[in-house]
């Protein structure tokens, strides 16, 4: 089956396309595709992901189907709350 891994960050982003056998589960996929080699900073064991924007809570047993686009999530910086808050405040 065809699937996605993707990752970005503020200057780069990438979209690694993968063939792998039916069954397959993200935490393995993410291993497999190489996106690692591309963002050494990448720990598959503990970075979120998700596929399509909704967020996978396990991993290692979640079975990933063909045409999926796996996402790899970076850690917030800033609590949404309180960027929207930061914002307001430098409005007013």
């Amino acid at each position: 089956m065809q699937v996605e891994v993707a990752y970005a960050r503020p200057d780069k982003q990438q979209i690694v396309q993968v063939t792998v056998p039916e069954g397959m589960v993200a935490l393995e996929v993410v291993r497999v595709s190489g996106i690692t080699d591309i963002f050494p900073e990448i720990n598959p064991d503990e970075i979120d992901m998700g596929v399509f924007g909704k967020v996978i809570k396990d991993p290692a047993s979640y079975e990933l189907h063909d045409g999926d686009r796996l996402e790899l999530y970076r850690p917030l910086k800033i609590d949404p709350k309180q960027a929207r808050l930061n914002r307001a405040k430098k409005k007013s």
